[in-house]
C-alpha cells in the first residue's frame, strides 16, 4: 500500500483491525523484517491493527532531497500517524533505529501513544559514544549448509546464535530486505544528524513501556539504554543472554512473552485511564 505524506509516497503494509500499532524498522532494513517477527506474535492476539511503513531510503519508500535528517523522518512518521490513525490512541513498536524514532514519537504525542515497545533500540546517532561489546558467536549447531555463501557474511555479522532455526529466520525476514536501500539517500540523512530534541527531553513518559535488549548486541549494545530508564517509570527492562542485535530472531519465545505482558499492561493502564 502507499500513501503520500508531505509529498513523499510512503510504502506500508497493514494487517488486522483494532487498536493501531505503528511498527518501525531499523536502519538499512525495511518493513518486512519487523513484520517478520511481529506478525507471528499478533496472529494469536486479535484486536490490533498493525501498520508497517518503509522509512525513506529503505524498502519501497524513496528518499527525496527534502528528507535530510532524522527530524525529517520523525516529521514524516508523525504525518503518517495523522493520515492513517488520526487522533485515536495507538501503540508504537521500534526495532534499532526504529526504537529511536519510536521514543521521539512518544515524546511528541505522550497523550496519544498508549504504550511503547523498544527492541534493541538505538540511543542516539552519535555512534562513536556507544558502549558495545565485541561481536562474538556464542552458539553454533546443526546443519547450516543451506546458507548462501554470498550471504554468509551478513548472517555471521548479525546473528550470535547460528542454528537451523536462526538461519531460517534470517532467510525469511532479513534476506528480503537486503539491497533495498538507497545508499546515497541514507548517507545524506545520516549526515543531517540526530534529532534536535532528544526523545527523553521534557516530561517523563508514564505509559507502559518495554525495553528488550541483547546481552551480546555489538551494534547498539545494552548499557547505554539503562541511562534512559528514569524517563520511563512504567518500563520493564530486560537484557537477554544468547541474543545480539538480531534478538527478535534469536529469542522469539521470550520476545513473544514479554510483548504479551506489555500488551496486558497497556490494556490495564488504558482501562484505568493511566
Amino acid at each position: 500500500m502507499e500513501i503520500v505524506v508531505k509529498d513523499v509516497p510512503v510504502h506500508y503494509r497493514e494487517s488486522g483491525s483494532g487498536m493501531p500499532v505503528l511498527a518501525i524498522h531499523g536502519w538499512f532494513s525495511a518493513h518486512q523484517e519487523i513484520a517478520g517477527f511481529l506478525e507471528p506474535f499478533f496472529a494469536g492476539r486479535p484486536g490490533y491493527r498493525r501498520i508497517y511503513p518503509d522509512l525513506p531510503g529503505m524498502g519501497r519508500t524513496p528518499a527525496p532531497d527534502s528528507i535530510n535528517s532524522s527530524d525529517d523522518l520523525l516529521d514524516l512518521m508523525l504525518g503518517l500517524v495523522d493520515r492513517l490513525i488520526g487522533a485515536e490512541p495507538f501503540l508504537v513498536v521500534g526495532h534499532s533505529y526504529g526504537g529511536y524514532l519510536a521514543r521521539a514519537i512518544a515524546n511528541r504525542r505522550p497523550g496519544q501513544v498508549a504504550g511503547l515497545a523498544l527492541v534493541c533500540p538505538m540511543t542516539t546517532t552519535e555512534y562513536e559514544h556507544w558502549q558495545t561489546p565485541e561481536h562474538v558467536v556464542i552458539h553454533t549447531s546443526g546443519d547450516l549448509s543451506s546458507l548462501d555463501p554470498q550471504l554468509a557474511g551478513d548472517f555471521r555479522n548479525y546473528f550470535v546464535v547460528h542454528t537451523p532455526a536462526t538461519l531460517s529466520r534470517f532467510q525469511e525476514a532479513v534476506v528480503p530486505v537486503l539491497g533495498q536501500n538507497d545508499s546515497a539517500g541514507l548517507e545524506r540523512i545520516d549526515a543531517g544528524g540526530g534529532l534536535r530534541t532528544a526523545p527523553e527531553a521534557g516530561a517523563a513518559y508514564t505509559r507502559p513501556t518495554l525495553f528488550l535488549l541483547g546481552r551480546q548486541d555489538s551494534t547498539v549494545g545494552y548499557a547505554d539504554q539503562w541511562r534512559l530508564l528514569e524517563h520511563y517509570p512504567r518500563a520493564t527492562f530486560a537484557v537477554l543472554d544468547r541474543a545480539g542485535h538480531a534478538l527478535p530472531h534469536e529469542q522469539p519465545t521470550l520476545l513473544d512473552a514479554l510483548l504479551a505482558e506489555w500488551l496486558d499492561r497497556v490494556a490495564e493502564s488504558s482501562a484505568q485511564g493511566k
